[in-house]
């Protein structure tokens, strides 16, 4: 009978190293301590640590911190020659920062995920901001603290606000004229809809518009001195609704038309309120575009807003 052979698995530092590099990726999101034991579970400790922190050492991995513990990950060859010559502990800032996205993360969370010294965190961001490789940016939700995320990403709308703000300040007249255009184009198209002396059906169904055809509109006007996207009139529009001056319906629509998500089309038509909305009703939170980041102690909070003040005033 012929002897079995039982393949060994090799010691050489290189051999190592290489499987560890395959093992990250073949799981891309990360491998902990764990997985590489029992892809080679005769290795020893200590050559497993040498072999993780000559490949740290070299840039071609990067350590992260879940809630299970470590985690080594592949670092991709962009990545690796904006850090080189960084040390653990300022990689380790850059990937959790990275791993935020265009929405930031504060410095008491990059704390929470490094579990570094807040002195050594403030000083890492500072050398990290002086190589442009983050940037500090304020958020509207509080003002007087900053996110930091990766030098050439875009801000998430939810950090500047969008077009409603300008240098952390929320444009109020621009939304009052932007609300005031949409309104008087809905008006329009609902007059000349029943200028045309149709059927009433007929009448009803040429009212109303799209909010494609509200945004270029808006668009063609030139008041705008931001881009503005389909979403921010739809928000305008929403308040026109809360308002009730604007009526929306929702119709299926053919994969492809202008305006339509997931085979619907929203659409809007100016109306007149039969009687007068009470009180409550017209209380501004009902129809204010930043309701969300609304809270006690923040930048915007019922306490310093004039237009509860006003309304408590009548």
């Amino acid at each position: 009978m012929a002897d079995v052979k039982v393949k060994k698995e090799s010691s050489d530092p290189v051999d190592i190293e290489n499987r560890i590099k395959a093992l990250c990726q073949q799981f891309p999101h990360g491998i902990t301590d764990q997985v590489i034991q029992n892809d080679m579970p005769h290795l020893e400790a200590q050559q497993r640590a040498m072999a993780i922190n000559r490949l740290l050492s070299l840039g071609q991995l990067d350590l992260l911190r879940n809630s299970s513990g470590l985690l080594y990950r592949m670092k991709d060859a962009q990545t690796a020659s904006k850090m080189k010559g960084s040390d653990n502990q300022e990689k380790l800032v850059y990937q959790v920062i990275e791993d935020a996205g265009n929405k930031g993360i504060w410095s008491r969370d990059i704390r929470y995920k490094s579990n570094l010294p807040l002195t050594e965190i403030n000083k890492i961001l500072k050398n990290l901001e002086s190589k442009k490789l983050i940037k500090a940016v304020k958020s509207v939700a509080a003002s007087k603290k900053k996110v930091y995320m990766l030098y050439n990403l875009q801000p998430d709308r939810s950090v500047t606000g969008g077009a409603w703000y300008s240098d952390q300040d929320f444009e109020s007249e621009f939304v009052e004229v932007l609300n005031q255009q949409c309104f008087k184009f809905l008006q329009s198209k609902a007059e000349a809809a029943r200028d045309s002396k149709q059927n009433p059906m007929v009448q009803r169904n040429s009212s109303f518009a799209t909010s494609h055809e509200v945004w270029k509109y808006i668009c063609e006007l030139g008041i705008s001195k931001v881009d503005l996207s389909m979403e921010d009139i739809e928000t305008i529009l929403n308040t026109l609704i809360y308002d009730g001056k604007v009526e929306m319906t929702i119709i299926a629509a053919k994969e492809g038309t202008v305006g339509s998500v997931d085979g619907q089309m929203k659409l809007y038509r100016g109306v007149n309120p039969i009687i007068q909305p009470t009180g409550l009703v017209k209380a501004p939170c009902g129809l204010c575009p930043v309701f969300d980041d609304c809270h006690e102690g923040g930048e915007i909070s019922p306490s310093n807003c004039v237009y509860m003040a006003e309304w408590l005033d009548f």
